[in-house]
């Protein structure tokens, strides 16, 4: 072991705490689907809780920050880099195990690919996640921006969140309702931001379920085929067949699939707000695009969820959209995309702008998703 250590410090890496790799100067850029950001100070790839303790002590004894990395699908990094250390969660298993009660278990390492899980969930015929096919990124990400898509939240179907709690530097097993979900936020973006580095995640799915339906361009996919009952299998099938015609399912020689996904949250709005959003833009009430808020939100709250594509359409922000080498995507406006070498300046100048156009036009503020990291202050 000693002298494997030798020959990879002879190659310029850092060693710490029994041979734990951590590598210098290291582009995150290749680690965003974004593709846009500098290096990080250090870099450590695992996903062993004790390896990633290590690295957490490591950033501490010399005063700088640590930050935890998924799959990137979710993060804007700054063209200076992240000037401590960066710990990308790699790898994880996959178990499932069936309860007998007409649910399984699927308990998932957080550097599991997202949509592997997906495809194996519905293979196995388990309901609760087809809807969320073709979402980039990894497992451990999902919890944190509790992540949705066409009427279903990761919240709904998870029972258990294994975590690293990094002040304590111990492991802890959170419920659900430790999480504390809501739409696009959880315990861990929000009071306990920083906090937590995920490390498994359970899921309880239910077998044999119907797929979920509730979405337009879910409905009107199986409509034009002729499909009455689709399986959870063609559910996810059509989900991401949706998701590419959007430019949100990353494939390599689609320009448009080089993005953050949607850039922009969907807001959420007093109810009042809607009949003035139609006197706005000159259309019936029932022709603004609403939905109902999404699970942690009260009905006496009196509030819906709008849509931020048709608000930034409204505010005069077209598809193809572009400053400099940033753009919004040719196929769908919640997308921000890097049209080639785009910089982070150049992203968040787009995005400052769409924000100001829609704030002036509608006097609703937009709110961004994905994660800043090496930014002087969050925007």
């Amino acid at each position: 072991m000693q002298s494997s250590c030798n020959s990879l410090a002879a190659r310029g890496w850092l060693l710490y705490s029994g041979c734990v790799t951590i590598q210098e100067n290291v582009s995150l850029a290749q680690y965003t689907t974004l593709g846009v950001g500098g290096p990080a100070r250090w870099l450590v790839e695992t996903g062993g809780e004790d390896e990633i303790l290590a690295a957490v002590r490591f950033a501490r004894a010399r005063g700088v920050p640590c930050f935890i990395l998924g799959g990137g699908s979710n993060l804007l990094v700054s063209d200076e880099g992240f000037p401590g250390v960066v710990v990308r969660v790699a790898g994880g298993g996959l178990d499932w195990v069936e309860a007998g009660d007409g649910t399984a278990s699927l308990t998932v390492g957080a550097g599991a690919e997202w949509d592997a899980m997906v495809r194996l969930a519905v293979e196995k015929n388990g309901a609760g996640v087809e809807c969320l096919a073709g979402i980039p990124g990894s497992v451990g990400g999902t919890p944190v921006q509790n992540v949705g898509a066409y009427g279903q939240e990761v919240s709904q179907t998870i029972v258990r969140v294994r975590a690293l709690d990094l002040a304590a530097e111990k492991a802890v097993d959170l419920t659900a309702a430790e999480c504390g979900f809501g739409y696009r936020r959880s315990l861990f973006n929000t009071s306990g931001r920083g906090r937590y580095a995920i490390t498994r995640v359970e899921y309880r799915l239910a077998i044999g379920a119907k797929p979920l339906l509730e979405y337009r361009d879910v409905k009107q996919y199986f409509a034009e085929r002729g499909v009455a009952r689709p399986t959870l299998v063609e559910t996810a099938a059509a989900v991401r067949e949706i998701r590419a015609r959007k430019g949100m399912l990353l494939v390599a020689d689609d320009a448009d699939s080089h993005s953050a996904g949607s850039f922009f949250k969907n807001p959420v709005v007093r109810v009042d707000v809607v009949a003035r959003l139609a006197a706005t833009a000159g259309c019936r009430v029932a022709d603004v695009p609403q939905f109902p808020a999404g699970w942690g939100y009260a009905a006496e709250d009196c509030v819906v969820k709008l849509s931020a594509a048709w608000l930034i359409e409204l505010a005069g922000f077209g598809k193809g959209f572009a400053m400099g080498r940033a753009g919004l995507s040719t196929k769908h406006v919640l997308a921000i995309v890097n049209l080639g070498g785009a910089t982070a300046a150049e992203i968040v100048a787009l995005r400052d702008a769409v924000i100001e156009g829609v704030r002036a036009r509608t006097a609703v503020r937009l709110e961004q998703e994905p994660v800043l990291l090496g930014f002087a202050a969050a925007g």
